[in-house]
């Protein structure tokens, strides 16, 4: 067994190929799930599926909600985080960063850490290794 890809469902599936472009991921496959559009995307070593949802609500805020349990956030792994989100700026136009970057000590490596939020809320972690 191995890992295929993970699932987001999305108020608009154009707005947010066009965030997780700028990500490094590239739509590989279009195809429909029952009457709604859907594509997988690859890129970063990971494959992600973007299904659009016809009538969307606002998601549960799990960055900010403590006793949520579900699905968290996807994190990436990048060379220089500020340049990064200097770079989703000036592509994306704006960026809501939950939390801003600071130093995050995990195990024995210290990390930057900061997160956004793609086009539906839902948040992403970029870490750099300090």
């Amino acid at each position: 067994m191995h890992f295929h890809h993970i699932s987001l469902k999305t108020a608009d599936i154009f707005r947010s190929i066009s965030f997780y472009e700028i990500l490094g991921f590239e739509v590989t496959t279009r195809f429909t799930a029952g009457t709604t559009l859907a594509c997988w995307l690859a890129g970063n070593g990971m494959n992600l599926e973007l299904i659009q949802v016809p009538t969307p609500r606002l998601p549960v805020d799990s960055f900010h909600d403590e006793s949520y349990v579900g699905y968290y956030h996807l994190s990436f792994l990048v060379d220089d985080l500020l340049l990064t989100l200097e770079n989703l700026l000036n592509s994306w136009g704006e960026l809501e960063l939950p939390l801003s970057p600071r130093q995050q000590t995990i195990g024995e490596v210290t990390y930057l850490v900061a997160f956004l939020r793609d086009p539906d809320g839902q948040p992403i972690e970029l870490l750099q290794v300090v």
